[in-house]
C-alpha cells in the first residue's frame, strides 16, 4: 500500500484537536502583543536560502529539497520562514510603513534529515518577526511573546537561555580566540566540527556530538569579546526580562545555527531536553538578500515538539462532542432529523444524526460512543405534537422540548 513518506506524518484525531488548542492560543496572544499574520509561498527561489541562512550551514549543505521548475530555474521548498518573510518585507514595500513592522506565521517547513521525535522532514513552525527597531526593547518584548504563549498552555517546565554572540566587529575577535583554540584540539574533534572550524568557528559550539562538548566546555565565551556597545545592549535586554518577570539564564553556548543571526540570540528549552523556541536579532538578513539595511529579530517554535511536550505533561484536547445526537424512528422522522440538525448548525451548534442507516437501538449505541451530551428521537408522533423528549446523556434526566425552542434549550 502507498504509505506517507519518510520523516511526514498525518495529524489527526486526538492530537489534532491539541493542535487547535496550540493554534488558538498563538493567535489570542499574538493580537495582544499587536503582530500582524503573513502567508509565504512554500517554494522560494534556492537563491534566498543561500544568501540568507548561509552557504555554510547544514540546512544549505545537507537539507534542503532543491529542483528546477519547469522554466530552468533553481527553486527550493523552505527550509524554515525567516528568509521568506524578509524577502516579503522588501518587496512589498513594508518598510514605507510605520514602524516597527510585527509579523506572525504559522505553516510547514522541509529539512531532509534524520527523522526523530519531534524532528521531522516536514514539520509546523510558528514563528514572529519584527523589522525596524535596533533597541533591546524589541527583543524583550519577542521573548516576553513566547513566555506568554508557553503560560497560556501552562507550559511551566522550560528555561529561557540568552547569549550575545556580538555584532560583526564583536565576532572577529572572538573567531580568533575561538580559532585558536580550537586549532589545538581539532584533530580531536568530530568530522562535521572541523569543517566547521574552517568556515564559521562559531558553529562548533553548535555541535550535539558529547566527545566535542567535552572537548570545548573551557573554550573562551564570546561573551568576553563584547564590544561596550553590544555590552551594554545585552545588559538592558536583561534588565527588562527581570523586569517583566521572566526567568532566564545566561548562557554563552547558545549560538543558534543559521549564519544571519548578531547580537542576541535565545532558546526555550523544555524539560525533555528539546529546544521549543529559538531565535535572535538578525540585523544584516534584509541588506544580505538585496533590501535596505534594517535591524530585525524573531522567532521560530516547533509546533511538532510543543505537542510532544504537552502530551508529555498530560495535556488533554478540549472536548469535541455534539451537543445533541438527533436520531429517528421511521422515514419521516429522519427527514426531520436532517431538517433539524441543518438549522441548528447554522446557529453555530455541534449536532450529529444516523447517516447510515441504524436502527434505533443503534442509533443510542453510536451516540454514546462519540460522547453526545444529549440526544433525542422523532418519529410519526414527535412531529404531529411539535414536541420530543431530549435525554441528558450524564444524568439521564430526559425533558420534553418544544421542536422549534431546540436551540434555546441547548445554549
Amino acid at each position: 500500500m502507498i504509505q506517507a513518506p519518510i520523516g511526514t506524518r498525518d495529524i489527526y484525531g486526538e492530537e489534532m484537536l491539541l493542535w487547535h488548542k496550540v493554534e488558538t492560543a498563538v493567535r489570542n496572544i499574538t493580537a495582544a502583543y499587536h503582530f500582524q499574520e503573513i502567508r509565504t509561498p512554500i517554494i522560494e527561489s534556492t537563491d534566498l536560502f543561500l544568501r540568507g541562512v548561509g552557504d555554510t550551514t547544514d540546512i544549505v549543505q545537507k537539507e534542503m529539497y532543491t529542483f528546477d521548475d519547469k522554466g530552468g530555474r533553481s527553486m527550493s521548498l523552505r527550509p524554515e520562514l525567516t528568509a521568506g518573510v524578509a524577502r516579503a518585507y522588501i518587496q512589498h514595500g513594508l518598510h514605507n510603513q510605520p514602524q516597527p513592522t510585527k509579523l506572525w506565521y504559522i505553516g510547514p517547513n522541509f529539512r531532509y534529515e534524520r527523522p526523530q521525535a519531534g524532528r521531522y522532514r516536514q514539520h509546523y513552525q510558528f514563528g514572529v518577526e519584527a523589522f525596524g527597531s535596533e533597541s533591546y526593547a524589541m527583543e524583550a518584548e519577542i521573548i516576553a511573546l513566547g513566555w506568554a504563549l508557553l503560560q497560556k498552555l501552562n507550559v511551566t517546565d522550560v528555561t529561557v537561555h540568552i547569549n550575545s554572540i556580538g555584532c560583526t566587529d564583536c565576532r572577529k575577535n572572538y573567531h580568533l580566540a575561538l580559532g585558536a583554540y580550537i586549532t589545538e584540539r581539532r584533530d580531536s574533534l568530530c568530522e562535521l566540527c572541523q569543517n566547521r572550524a574552517d568556515k564559521n568557528p562559531l558553529r562548533v559550539l553548535d555541535c550535539k556530538n558529547p566527545h566535542c562538548k567535552v572537548l570545548l566546555e573551557n573554550a573562551p565565551s564570546v561573551l568576553d569579546s563584547l564590544d561596550e556597545a553590544c555590552l551594554s545592549h545585552f545588559e538592558g535586554l536583561q534588565n527588562l526580562l527581570t523586569g517583566f518577570g521572566i526567568p532566564f539564564m545566561v548562557d554563552p553556548r547558545v549560538v543558534r545555527g543559521l549564519d544571519y543571526y548578531t547580537r542576541t540570540v535565545f532558546e526555550f528549552i523544555g524539560g525533555n531536553g528539546l529546544t521549543v523556541i529559538g531565535g535572535g536579532r538578525y540585523d544584516g538578513l534584509v541588506s544580505q538578500i538585496g533590501g535596505k539595511p534594517t535591524p530585525a529579530v524573531g522567532f521560530g517554535m516547533g509546533i511538532d515538539r510543543l505537542v510532544i511536550l504537552l502530551k508529555d505533561m498530560g495535556m488533554t484536547a478540549d472536548e469535541n462532542a455534539p451537543l445533541l445526537y438527533i436520531g429517528h424512528a421511521e422515514p419521516a422522522g429522519f427527514i426531520k432529523s436532517q431538517e433539524i440538525a441543518c438549522a441548528l448548525r447554522e446557529k453555530g451548534l455541534c449536532i450529529e444524526t444516523d447517516l447510515i442507516g441504524r436502527s434505533v437501538k443503534a442509533q443510542m449505541k453510536y451516540a454514546d460512543k462519540i460522547g453526545a451530551k444529549h440526544t433525542m428521537i422523532l418519529g410519526g408522533n414527535e412531529i404531529a405534537s411539535g414536541e420530543a423528549g431530549m435525554k441528558n446523556m450524564a444524568s439521564g434526566e430526559q425533558v420534553a422540548v418544544k421542536l422549534e425552542d431546540i436551540a434555546g434549550y441547548l445554549k
